[in-house]
């Protein structure tokens, strides 16, 4: 009860004074500003007077603009030279090894030849079988001609030094006074092709003394 008569009493006109005056004072002291927020919104003016808008420079974007073309159009430039350097490559060892398989085959021939040279002797030959074995011989040179104007090399292989890259061992033997892992014997010539392997040389290697306890490695 003391609360609502006290309300109504602070909403009541005092005794004496004019309701339009009382009202328009209600007004001016409602309508005064917040001295706080006056401040806040100068401080807002200040600062968007204070930062001038600068208008973005043409050339400036322009410099920009053509610094990234100029990236795009290098790195295209670089994509194209690296397709052309690997299609002449591709070109250069399809001329140079395109006929690999067939040389390889061609080896079998020049085998197959110096096999018949081999298989017979001069001296206990017939003068027929001494014509036969002159044209073998010519035929076996030719052939090597031909293989060395085309890029195929025999592998030097007897009295060298194993290397599992062109050699293939097939058995080592104790052979004294040989140096270990040294081919003493060659079973079937090797070739190369424009320096690529063609076909290993298979060869016998020299093995260590067996009191040495020393082997070499004839793993390819």
């Amino acid at each position: 009860m003391t609360d609502q008569s006290d309300k109504k009493s602070s909403d009541e006109i005092p005794e004496g004074a004019e309701p339009e005056k009382v009202l328009d004072e209600a007004t001016e002291a409602s309508a005064e500003p917040d001295p706080a927020a006056m401040a806040e919104a100068e401080a807002l003016d200040a600062a968007n007077d204070q930062e001038p808008v600068v208008d973005p420079d043409p050339l400036a974007e322009l410099a920009e603009e053509n610094a990234v073309l100029k990236d795009r159009l290098m790195r295209t430039l670089a994509d194209l030279e690296n397709t052309r350097k690997r299609a002449q490559r591709e070109k250069e060892d399809a001329l140079k090894f395109g006929a690999q398989k067939f040389a390889r085959d061609m080896c079998e021939v020049a085998d197959n030849l110096q096999r018949a040279l081999d298989s017979t002797s001069e001296e206990d030959a017939s003068a027929e079988t001494k014509g036969v074995l002159e044209g073998v011989k010519i035929t076996r040179d030719s052939l090597k001609q031909i293989f060395e104007r085309h890029g195929v090399r025999e592998i030097e292989a007897e009295n060298q030094k194993f290397d599992p890259n062109l050699h293939e061992a097939m058995t080592e033997v104790e052979v004294p006074g040989a140096p270990p892992g040294t081919c003493i014997q060659v079973i079937e010539k090797g070739f190369t092709l424009n320096g690529r392997l063609l076909r290993p040389a298979r060869v016998i290697v020299a093995r260590a003394q067996s009191q040495s306890g020393q082997k070499v490695d004839t793993s390819a």
